[in-house]
């Protein structure tokens, strides 16, 4: 194989089925399946149905595959259609009396947009995770993991929480696919190297200290190869805050984050070959991939990148009630009551242009790579097609355009093959977030969730430590404090408190998740001392059970090192 372009596509939301609708919950779970899931499906389908394959690599994290699995997503997909449905036809009827002929015609393209993909989701029977593993079945695809709930690994404070986060979702993975995972997407792209490490924040910070193993040890042990590292963490580019366009953070000044990543001072390491990664004096490695600054960029960016054309869909800017975007982005003036209608014949042409102008940037890019060599670009699914509406038109055109230019497509797995590490590396601690390290989920608006989290870790540890009989009451509530153990290190919670996205929400969550695994550890100690449940804690444990259903088959003893946890 020639030299390859890689895309990655990581696709996570967190639990929010049976956690609200509109306008923090299940909405969300079920504008994301509209908007981009089953777009990327379609498209995908449409392109090996004309001997395209997308060779996409497609992290499905193992919370988001557990509810899109669920029969509550069903009813609730249902329920949001019949209101979007609803929506376009009200909608429609009020600008024909008003005389507004263009946005009338624009609510009938979104009826037609919505009828098509629920006409999809009909035609796959409604599961998507299962027609992405078809997908990966048939060589198309290749469909990696990410830790179960998304946890921000390098700042949980015991190694037992992170095998924890990595078994459920190789387990998890296995269970829905299939197969077990060769690749992980790490949360927020987030490492952290061996180190003497003390917790950041709390009493103990400072105070206790011991040797963590790198993070890529970690992955070894449970069986996972490869994983993606952003580029300024092997100096080959400036750290970007890659959401800044779609959920800026709360005072955060714009300008530095939206232009392209740039060497660090003495950066000589490339992007466009994978590192062995290792830590010294650490028992196993894995390889990274390395982001591409500029292709991602390109995406990314709406200041600078192709979302931000003019002939594009506003994301901003909707209709109220029904909440319909009706507008093209028009200027760059960011006056939403200066917006133009959209006209999508116009979008879908910008689209081809900018796929084509893509084509080329990463043929220009492999050939001045020079040798055996790859591009990486790493995106959030939700982009494509939620944030950037165009975006799956866009990735449809863009592997049609490299298919015409003979610009060979790859898997990470296969791409490991053509291109193997040459070099093993250390990598320092950071992320991809802002400012690159790990800013945006620890700061002065979330130490209070680490104290919780950290409090957490610790009584599950010890509970860890001693057995429960299998099938007891106390095996049960034991996994379902499991549960909410992972449920509440979901990294999701800090970044939309930071951003301010959705900060009541979020800290709601973390108060929640955090008092029933404080309730559920008491009962557990209750049952240890000889003490029944009572009728309305066994009430409590079986609404929690089917609240919080995710991960059936989850075993406490999935934190202990692989070879004690079986």
């Amino acid at each position: 194989m020639a030299s390859p372009f890689c895309l990655v596509l990581h696709t996570h939301l967190p639990m929010v089925l049976n956690h609200g609708r509109w306008p923090f919950g299940s909405d969300w779970l079920c504008e994301a399946a509209f908007e981009c899931y089953l777009p990327l499906l379609e498209v995908a389908h449409r392109l090996v149905a004309d001997g395209v394959s997308p060779r996409w690599t497609v992290n499905l994290s193992p919370i988001l595959t557990e509810q899109l699995a669920s029969p509550e997503f069903q009813k609730e997909l249902s329920f949001y259609y019949e209101n979007v449905r609803r929506a376009c036809a009200e909608s429609g009827e009020y600008f024909a009396r008003e005389g507004k002929k263009e946005l009338a015609e624009l609510t009938r393209v979104w009826a037609e947009f919505y009828e098509r993909m629920w006409e999809m989701h009909r035609r796959i029977g409604g599961d998507i995770p299962g027609t992405f593993a078809d997908l990966q079945r048939a060589g198309d695809v290749e469909i990696i993991t990410c830790a179960a709930t998304h946890g921000y690994l390098p700042l949980l404070s015991r190694d037992e929480s992170i095998h924890l986060q990595l078994r459920a979702a190789v387990e998890t993975h296995r269970r829905h696919f299939g197969v077990a995972p060769r690749g992980i997407w790490l949360p927020e792209c987030a490492y952290r190297p061996r180190y003497q490490w003390t917790p950041p924040t709390g009493r103990e910070s400072g105070r206790t200290r011991a040797v963590r193993p790198g993070l890529e040890e970690l992955l070894a042990a449970h069986g996972l190869e490869y994983f993606v590292a952003d580029a300024h963490l092997v100096a080959a580019g400036a750290p970007v805050f890659l959401y800044r366009d779609y959920v800026p953070r709360r005072g955060a000044r714009g300008g530095a984050a939206a232009t392209e990543g740039k060497p660090g001072p003495g950066g000589t390491r490339s992007p466009h070959v994978p590192y062995r990664v290792a830590s010294r004096g650490g028992t196993g490695s894995a390889v990274a991939f390395i982001r591409d600054p500029r292709s991602t960029l390109q995406v990314w960016s709406r200041e600078h990148g192709y979302p931000g054309d003019f002939a594009y869909l506003e994301f901003h800017k909707k209709h109220f009630p029904g909440g319909l975007r009706l507008w093209r982005i028009t200027d760059d003036s960011g006056d939403l009551g200066r917006k133009a209608p959209y006209v999508p014949a116009a979008a879908a042409a910008q689209a081809a242009q900018h796929a084509t102008h893509f084509a080329g940037l990463v043929g220009e890019t492999l050939a001045a790579a020079g040798g055996p060599a790859l591009v990486c670009s790493p995106y959030d699914a939700e982009l494509f097609g939620h944030w950037w509406f165009e975006g799956p038109l866009w990735l449809e055109q863009v592997a049609r355009a490299m298919a015409r230019a003979g610009i060979a497509r790859a898997t990470l797995g296969e791409a490991l093959e053509a291109v193997p590490p040459r070099a093993t590396i250390a990598l320092p601690e950071g992320s991809w977030g802002e400012g690159g390290d790990h800013r945006v989920w620890l700061n002065r608006d979330t130490e209070w969730t680490w104290d919780r989290v950290y409090s957490a870790e610790a009584e599950w540890v010890e509970h860890l430590r001693r057995e429960a009989p299998e099938g007891s009451d106390l095996a049960r509530v034991l996994a379902q404090a499991t549960r909410e153990l992972l449920l509440l290190e979901a990294s999701d919670w800090q970044f939309l408190i930071t951003t301010g996205a959705a900060r009541d929400y979020a800290e709601r969550r973390v108060a929640e998740h955090y008092a029933e695994f404080k309730r559920l550890a008491e009962l557990a100690g209750g049952l240890r001392a000889g003490q029944p449940l009572s009728p309305d804690d066994a009430a409590a444990l079986r609404r929690l059970e089917r609240e919080d259903f995710c991960f059936p088959d989850l075993q406490p003893a999935w934190g202990l090192p692989p070879a004690a946890g079986h």
